[in-house]
């Protein structure tokens, strides 16, 4: 249990060191990579930032890693990253493998139950989404959707199911 609380300020200093170089890097190659890389666009932009930020801390408090080992390891991700984006808005069947389609959960005031036990959506996350939309009753929406990033979109007025929007929209109708 000894040096639980302080080891040496040698160590002190290093960390502060490395996080802050580690961090300005970090800063710098996602300004020059753009935009997409930290969106909220899909599961494989989550796991990207988070990774991202598990790259941070290890760098930071593994004393093994040198900054360059970090600086490269930031870097591939962020390649990676962007190719697999790139390629992804040129070929539908990579987008299928690492984006989910949006999904309707409910039309026209009618909720689709089986789609909303199959994705994990509770019924007050419907009733949330809704109020923050300013609607006191599901029947006044015209279409619920579950987004690739999670979020619940909310359509008051749609005319059909083949509206321009609503294209890409999974329309699971149990």
């Amino acid at each position: 249990m000894e040096n639980i609380f302080f080891t040496n300020w040698e160590n002190i200093a290093r960390v502060s060191i490395m996080t802050f170089l580690a961090y300005l890097s970090m800063v710098f190659l996602l300004r020059i990579s753009g935009k997409r890389t930290l969106s909220k666009m899909n599961a494989f932009d989550f796991v990207v930032t988070v990774a991202m930020g598990s790259i941070l801390a290890t760098i930071s408090l593994n004393n093994k890693i040198a900054i360059a080992e970090g600086i490269m390891c930031f870097s591939i991700l962020i390649v990676m990253q962007y190719i697999i984006t790139w390629l992804s808005v040129r070929f539908k069947f990579i987008k299928k493998l690492v984006a989910s389609k949006p999904v309707l959960l409910l039309y026209k005031g009618e909720l689709y139950e089986q789609v909303l036990k199959k994705e994990r959506i509770a019924i007050d996350e419907i009733y949330f989404a809704a109020r923050k939309e300013g609607m006191d009753s599901l029947e006044e929406i015209d279409a619920m959707i579950l987004e690739t990033t999670g979020d619940i979109s909310v359509m008051k007025k749609v005319s059909s199911k083949e509206a321009e929007t609503m294209k890409d929209v999974e329309m699971n109708n149990f």
